[in-house]
């Protein structure tokens, strides 16, 4: 595998990372200092939990995978790390429903759309493009034992 194909491949567009960084910025504001409420009992903090993972997986998938030293590792590692956001995501959404009420509840709902459909709309072309890699490392591979 080309180290600096990898490189490239693996380092997210700096424009998304400023969007993704955004939308959770302004559900994390709304959710832990806006006027979200639920009527289930616990909810609210439930969904904040959640919407911490999120921030934590988004961190973990634009980190500097430098320090992997093997470039089929950091294609692996970043791939394990969309597959983690999508999941914490989905458990994040889950959680969200049960907001529903407050006067933010509106600026609320719309962020989630906006967060979800920003990492959804490049997330997947990421995932193919990376799963790609360890495919033709896999071909080259066996190309090799076929020699």
């Amino acid at each position: 595998m080309d180290a600096n194909a990898v490189k490239l491949a693996v380092t997210i567009d700096t424009d998304l990372v400023n969007a993704l960084r955004q939308h959770w910025l302004v559900l994390m504001e709304l959710a832990v200092w806006g006027e979200v409420k639920s009527t289930r009992m616990g909810a609210t903090s439930r969904m904040r939990k959640r919407l911490l993972e999120v921030g934590e997986k988004l961190r973990s998938l634009v980190a500097d995978r430098a320090w992997i030293p093997h470039p089929r590792e950091q294609v692996k590692n970043a791939l394990g790390s969309a597959y983690s956001l999508k999941d914490a995501l989905l458990q994040f959404e889950r959680a969200a429903q049960d907001v529903d009420g407050g006067t933010d509840y509106a600026a609320f709902a719309a962020g989630v759309i906006a967060l979800h459909q920003c990492l959804l709309d490049r997330l997947p072309d990421l995932e193919n493009q990376w799963a790609g890699l360890l495919d033709s490392q896999y071909d080259e591979d066996e190309d090799e034992l076929d020699d």
